[in-house]
């Protein structure tokens, strides 16, 4: 439940800096009436993110026995893929994304309501897709469906509250400080995901070293027990875990955190809030 509220409020705290961004640029250029291609948009982006979430669900159940854990095991890989590029990204160009966002909105007004609605979909749908792509194998790493979905949903209702409060400039959030601290969450996370992506390619005979294990705690620590589900629910570390997962888990974790922690090269430095940036 920890990982994917984390994840939720990171990429839902995401999505709703660049709607707060459009609207109250919008606003103040005094083109308020162009909002409600922004909200189409908007709601066109969710419905997507909704979309991708369901065809991943469908199309994982459909699958055969063996085919079902290589699909879940090349989802997990790209899922980590993508989300390793998205906290680099944030950690260097989060301070120019109000400038983009606003040349985007400047040009697609010139055009009609359908560009700022295409904008605003393209803006809030990429975070979108990263969210679904990201949630799906960590939903199912977790363990529980049920706890890892209520999590999910109470971190991207926490974000939407919290863009809320940003954008009425209720509250404050230090941007660079947001981005490194869940940044270096999300990599927590991903390493996990990473983990239980290997053990579904071997499972689905993709990968060597299925029976080469570890460690196995099973014997010791009940995989229903507080324990166990802090284990695996927090931290994505298998009770059963082979040499190469553990590999994987560890070279991804110690490689990614020690170049993310590293200085950034940012132009310029990120300094601002949140709500400077909406400014």
């Amino acid at each position: 439940m920890l990982q994917t509220f984390l994840t939720g409020l990171r990429e839902g705290l995401e999505a709703a800096l660049i709607v707060g961004i459009l609207v109250s640029y919008l606003r103040r250029s005094g083109r308020a009436d162009s909002l409600s291609a922004i909200w189409i948009g908007v709601a066109l982006a969710v419905g997507l993110s909704l979309g991708v979430g369901a065809l991943l669900t469908f199309t994982s159940h459909s699958l055969s026995d063996t085919a079902e854990p290589a699909f879940a095991g090349l989802m997990s890989v790209f899922a980590v893929a993508m989300v390793t590029r998205m906290v680099f990204w944030m950690r260097t160009q989060a301070s120019l994304i109000a400038s983009d966002l606003q040349a985007k909105v400047d040009a697609a007004s010139q055009v009609g309501w359908w560009a700022l609605a295409l904008a605003a979909f393209l803006a809030v749908g990429r975070e979108g897709l990263e969210t679904a792509l990201f949630l799906w194998p960590t939903v199912k790493a977790a363990g529980s469906e049920t706890s890892a979905l209520f999590g999910a949903v109470l971190g991207i209702a926490s974000a939407v509250v919290a863009g809320y409060l940003i954008y009425k400039r209720t509250v404050t959030l230090n941007l660079a400080v947001f981005f490194r601290v869940t940044g270096m969450a999300l990599i927590v996370i991903a390493a996990g995901v990473l983990a239980y992506g290997v053990s579904d390619l071997q499972e689905a005979g993709f990968l060597p070293g299925a029976h080469a294990i570890a460690f196995d705690l099973s014997g010791h620590i009940s995989p229903d027990g507080w324990i166990g589900s802090l284990l695996k629910g927090t931290l994505s570390i298998s009770l059963t875990t082979t040499w190469l997962q553990l590999v994987v888990h560890i070279g991804y974790l110690i490689t990614v955190m020690t170049v993310f922690v590293q200085p950034a090269v940012r132009k310029p430095v990120v300094r601002q809030t949140v709500g400077a940036i909406i400014e």
